[in-house]
């Protein structure tokens, strides 16, 4: 099941995507998912950011390919950091080249979206907190990156958690195809098994550091073939069986 977030007429609801068409759904979709009698052309409506995070946990060195790449050792423990809901945009939108960089750089991830509260999980009950997965761009400022050592401003500008276009209920996250177009150009391609830390035990770590709450992200990481991008150029993230994440990188005044 493909659940999406969308505006319609000047509202915005949750609905379940079928083909060319998005069924209406009563609520949210965190507890029990209850299909409406609306339906709506997808031509018709706005695509958004599936969900509405109160916080986004990334990883950082999560591939084994990614380590290698950077001449990086593998971290004994999930190396984590926090992205802002305010960075959070939909598919279809802009991605703003912030003056204060001169290296902006795409991250394909698989993003893992949270259903229900998780605090102190077992890796073995982990997967039972999770409502689905999504497209995932981390972008980050590389230059500002390198010269801050911690991450927090090169990862935290607006327009800098590319989500979409859906949420896919149904997928093995362990075996997914994860890859970056640049401008029509292959430039990312991994499989979800070559990550360090599974998403069972990355949920199982996060719990025991903080409260994940529904429509919480966790963005597992990217593999090898991180790279530049600069405005006017479009970013497609795109998973075997959720589908493509579209953004347009635009100059920004910030």
């Amino acid at each position: 099941m493909k659940i999406v977030r969308f505006a319609i007429d000047n509202k915005v609801q949750y609905g379940i995507l079928q083909g060319e068409y998005v069924q209406g759904i009563e609520e949210e979709p965190y507890r029990d998912l209850k299909p409406s009698d609306q339906f709506y052309r997808l031509s018709n409506v706005k695509l958004l950011s599936p969900c509405t995070p109160s916080k986004i946990v990334a990883l950082g060195l999560n591939y084994h390919s990614h380590a290698k790449e950077v001449n990086a050792s593998i971290p004994n423990a999930p190396l984590i950091f926090l992205k802002p809901s305010t960075a959070v945009i939909g598919p279809e939108e802009n991605i703003a080249y912030p003056s204060s960089s001169h290296r902006v750089d795409y991250e394909g991830e698989l993003g893992v979206v949270i259903k229900k509260p998780v605090w102190l999980v077992s890796v073995e009950d982990a997967p039972d907190y999770v409502l689905g997965y999504t497209c995932f761009n981390d972008v980050t400022a590389r230059d500002l990156q390198y010269q801050n050592k911690q991450w927090t401003r090169a990862k935290s500008f607006d327009t800098f958690a590319a989500v979409g276009p859906c949420i896919e209920t149904e997928l093995d996250p362990g075996n997914v195809v994860v890859e970056t177009y640049l401008n029509g150009k292959l430039k990312q391609q991994a499989n979800t098994g070559d990550l360090i830390y599974s998403i069972p035990e990355l949920i199982n770590f996060i719990s025991h550091v903080m409260t994940l709450l529904p429509g919480d992200i966790i963005a597992t990481g990217t593999p090898s073939g991180i790279g530049p991008m600069y405005p006017g150029d479009t970013v497609e993230i795109k998973i075997d069986g959720i589908g493509t994440l579209r953004n347009y990188v635009v100059r920004s005044n910030a």
